[in-house]
């Protein structure tokens, strides 16, 4: 019998049994040809609850995504916290918001970050919970619906400058951990919000600390110990994603206590699982531009049956898939898996 895409991954992380592989995501997905569809302008879906569940809706309704994921931009929670957004409202190509005034200017402000009490009341964090009741009451019976939060070290890189922050790590570790103590709470207090608003399982993208930029002695120092207390303290499903070159460090994310791991394109399937073994989950890891948007239907079906052969549990693109993904290669990648992810490949069956 042919599970609903809901049950099929909730299933899997339940350790159920699941009819084949699920190709979805914990991150963004919606396309310019769900733009098209409703009328909608890109800027305008990040600040409105509707146009954001429709557009997170739109992916499962054009191409059979398994998932529904709200935000969609990088800036939500650094916003609540004080900083400024830029949506770029009056710019004619597809921007993604960004940070354009931050909170931290200088080694002095960073422990004078406080944490508002109605924290989940700022910015636009009510726009992201009013979206996931719209998208649970809308295809929540059909498919999951996901939602995600910058890791706290990303999160910090968005409050200050990036790259004093990296040297930080190395001249005061621990005043960079006593911010990321407090950007951990954020996480866990909104994750709790999110799962009360409907959300049925939660990324943390720490994108900001891959190796090619903290060795993996300064991921377990500095990274690791405050994703662990965040995957202590929410609820599963829970998936830990970091971007990169992962394969240093992909026994200490496995450490960190999430329920899933997913990776991308630069790292190698086959060495993560010598270092993991087979009974982690695994998702990953096809490249989100090169192949989905730049790439044929061919080299998409080539790519998802190296995903495949390189033992993920789930198809998940490597990143966000930018907008302007053909359809006919969100389609091709969707159709490979239900071709290909049978039961064989399933986590009880592997």
């Amino acid at each position: 019998m042919t599970m609903s895409s809901r049950d099929r991954v909730l299933g899997l992380f339940a350790g159920r049994e699941v009819d084949r592989m699920a190709c979805y995501s914990g991150m963004g997905n919606i396309t310019t040809a769900g733009l098209d569809e409703y009328g909608y302008k890109f800027p305008s879906i990040h600040r409105d609850a509707e146009k954001m569940a429709n557009m997170a809706a739109s992916s499962y309704r054009l191409f059979g995504y398994e998932c529904a994921v709200v935000p969609f931009d990088m800036c939500v929670e650094a916003e609540a916290l004080g900083c400024v957004m830029n949506a770029y409202e009056d710019v004619a190509q597809l921007l993604y918001p960004t940070i354009k005034e931050k909170i931290v200017h200088s080694v002095d402000e960073m422990d004078k970050i406080e944490i508002p009490s109605d924290l989940h009341e700022r910015g636009r964090f009510p726009v992201v919970m009013e979206a996931i009741t719209r998208l649970k009451n809308d295809v929540g019976k059909d498919v999951p619906v996901g939602s995600w939060f910058l890791g706290p070290f990303t999160l910090a890189g968005q409050l200050m400058d990036l790259n004093d922050l990296f040297k930080l790590c190395f001249k005061k570790p621990d005043l960079v951990n006593s911010m990321l103590d407090k950007l951990t709470e954020v996480i866990i207090t909104m994750a709790a919000k999110y799962r009360e608003a409907g959300a049925d399982y939660i990324t943390i993208r720490e994108m900001g600390a891959p190796t090619d930029v903290l060795s993996p002695r300064s991921f377990k120092q500095v990274i690791k110990p405050h994703l662990t207390k965040i995957f202590q303290n929410i609820a599963s499903p829970k998936i830990l994603h970091i971007c990169g070159d992962t394969n240093l460090i992909i026994g200490l994310m496995n450490e960190c206590g999430a329920d899933a791991l997913s990776v991308e394109t630069k790292n190698n399937l086959q060495k993560s699982r010598e270092t993991i073994g087979h009974e982690p989950l695994l998702f990953g890891h096809v490249d989100a531009y090169n192949i989905l948007v730049n790439g044929t239907p061919e080299d998409v079906e080539k790519a998802v049956l190296n995903s495949i052969e390189g033992g993920v549990d789930a198809v998940w693109p490597a990143c966000d898939i930018w907008p302007t993904a053909p359809l006919e290669n969100l389609k091709k990648m969707v159709d490979t898996v239900k071709e290909y992810g049978a039961s064989k490949w399933a986590r009880k069956n592997r």
